[in-house]
């Protein structure tokens, strides 16, 4: 079969429907920040809470859909003045408050590339992206300022205004500029978001995004996310990361729901007492986040009552099957896991509510999406069509929220597609009920005596083990095997590292992955190194166990 008119997951697709439910800029074309927000403050959801703000100082504010949109259209309006032209880059660097949420619609609106940067990066990390961004105009606090962009001012020469949102004469231009604004006519192709993604090596790549996202972000915030009209809907992730852009700013807007959110960091009391008192009905969150409140206990969970929440999601990288029972115990309910990139730009693959979860797996296709197993070399592409084959998770291309190419690596881009598809960069395999299994990063998978080993596998059942609270699993090279299994844990509160637990941990492993696939070492770490999104970085793992370069770090979590 050559990949063209391949017959699998043939389902109705849920894009026209979306389409239909957005308005449209009058006079056509179409623009996020019309959609998510100005549509609304024109109806009968003025009113409506769109973001209800809670600072880490008890502070609480609701804005509203009417407010939103004469804020955003204040920073539209300020960064008029200052000649920002569609097209133009507005980086934006804040932690969790109003203005962040305002400062990215109102570049939406003016026709503005908008690029949000997560305010824990260092000063080098940011003047890379703002850099490879051509940023024209930053917007960000005087803390951050103060603590980061001041050391790097004078290196980034595309950078021709910085907006300090809490003080001094950017303040004063944005509390007297005009609450009203005329869209810049965007289509459905021009780009709207800049959003960068670390490779293994190298710079950071930016993978850029266009207005007609809207689209596959209402249908995914339907079907996916099963968003009603009257949710209260939190997303924990910051809009310094794609899910924070996509479904913390735009999928909920899109919907006309109400958003919690939360400047705070994690901290698993506060988001116990977010959930109860703010009602929040669905909660999109991350496996960190999830295994980080396992680590404290689910009787910590059970203080309080949610009646209120009816479906639990999460995304960022594989939920492992314990954290999906673990869910039933501590709320009634599984969490729901679903699959997609930064390059995905939204939801691919999930476990909906309409459907049984398999825990473990990362779910089936959207309806509207053609997934597939592959495997591409030399010779071509070889089309996997058994059951629980391992090969690379592939996507017909053309989806509404597909990216539209890497900033200035155009040839980097066109290697990702052939014959009409993407090929993710991810190793999957797909069971006999259609169900999707995340095997690893190609990059990352084991090859140990013929076997291909997947460690996202290893880590789930290492997690199984009463003292093991998280887990980071490499190939490490072996003479006989070519390479063997070596895991790191971190362990549970009250658990201390000893020759007796290793040898558990080992007995466990082996008695259920066997001794082929079971680590062979096993090493006790007191935090493994994590992205600041909460990603596990095996690659970091293995060049410090191996003394090789450690590649870009940029998106190392501190201290890790």
């Amino acid at each position: 079969m050559n990949g063209v008119d391949r017959p699998h997951i043939i389902r109705k697709s849920p894009w026209d429907e979306a389409r239909r439910a957005l308005a449209g800029l009058p006079g056509g074309g179409l623009n996020i920040a019309h959609e998510a927000v100005d549509r609304h403050a024109a109806g009968p959801r003025a009113s409506r809470v769109a973001l209800r703000w809670l600072g880490m100082d008890e502070t609480r504010r609701d804005i509203t859909y009417g407010e939103l949109a004469a804020l955003s259209n204040r920073f539209a309006n300020v960064y008029r003045s200052l000649g920002v032209a569609k097209g133009d880059a507005v980086i934006v660097l804040c932690g969790r408050i109003p203005e962040l949420y305002a400062a990215v619609l109102g570049g939406l609106k003016c026709g503005a590339v908008v690029s949000p940067l997560f305010a824990a990066f260092g000063p080098e990390p940011l003047q890379t992206r703002i850099n490879l961004g051509h940023g024209k105009v930053l917007v960000t606090t005087e803390a951050l300022y103060e603590r980061k962009v001041k050391k790097i001012a004078g290196a980034m020469p595309t950078l021709a205004h910085v907006l300090k949102v809490d003080s001094g004469e950017a303040r004063t231009m944005i509390d007297a500029a005009s609450e009203r604004f005329e869209i810049e006519r965007t289509s459905p192709d021009d780009p709207s978001f800049l959003h960068f993604t670390s490779g293994t090596t190298g710079m950071p790549k930016g993978a850029q995004h266009v207005h007609g996202a809207a689209v596959m972000h209402y249908a995914t915030g339907t079907v996916a996310l099963d968003l009603h009209d009257e949710d209260i809907f939190w997303c924990t992730a910051d809009p310094g990361w794609i899910t924070g852009t996509s479904y913390g700013i735009v999928a909920p807007l899109l919907h006309g729901v109400t958003s919690v959110v939360d400047e705070a960091e994690f901290d698993a009391e506060r988001w116990y007492a977010i959930l109860e008192a703010e009602k929040v009905s669905v909660w999109y969150t991350a496996p960190t986040a999830i295994r980080m409140l396992m680590k404290a206990g689910a009787e910590v969970a059970k203080r309080r009552a949610y009646p209120s929440l009816r479906f639990i999601a999460s995304v960022g990288e594989p939920l492992n099957p314990e954290a999906v029972w673990w869910g039933m115990d501590a709320f009634g309910m599984p969490i729901h896991d679903n699959w997609w990139q930064t390059e995905t730009g939204g939801i691919m693959i999930a476990n909906t509510a309409a459907m049984d979860v398999k825990p473990g797996s990362m779910g089936k296709p959207l309806p509207g999406v053609e997934a597939a197993i592959a495997h591409r070399d030399a010779k071509g592409i070889r089309w996997v069509e058994a059951p629980d084959e391992q090969g690379e998770l592939v996507l017909r291309a053309g989806w509404p929220s597909m990216f539209r190419g890497y900033l200035d690596q155009e040839e980097r881009y066109r290697k990702c597609f052939a014959q009409g598809w993407y090929f993710t960069g991810d190793l999957a395999r797909r069971d006999a009920d259609g169900y999707y299994w995340f095997v690893g990063r190609a990059d990352d998978v084991i090859k140990s005596a013929g076997h291909l080993i997947g460690p996202f596998e290893v880590e789930s059942a290492l997690m199984e083990h009463p003292a093991v609270a998280q887990a980071g699993v490499i190939g490490k090279p072996d003479p006989m095997l070519g390479e063997m299994v070596k895991a790191f844990v971190e362990l549970k509160p009250g658990n201390e590292p000893s020759e007796e637990l290793r040898l558990s941990i080992l007995g466990h492993a082996r008695k259920r992955l066997g001794a082929a696939v079971a680590p062979k070492e096993i090493a006790f770490a007191t935090a493994l190194p994590r992205t600041r999104s909460g990603k596990i970085m095996r690659r970091l793992l293995k060049a410090r166990e191996l003394g090789l370069p450690e590649g870009d770090t940029s998106t190392l979590e501190e201290g890790a």
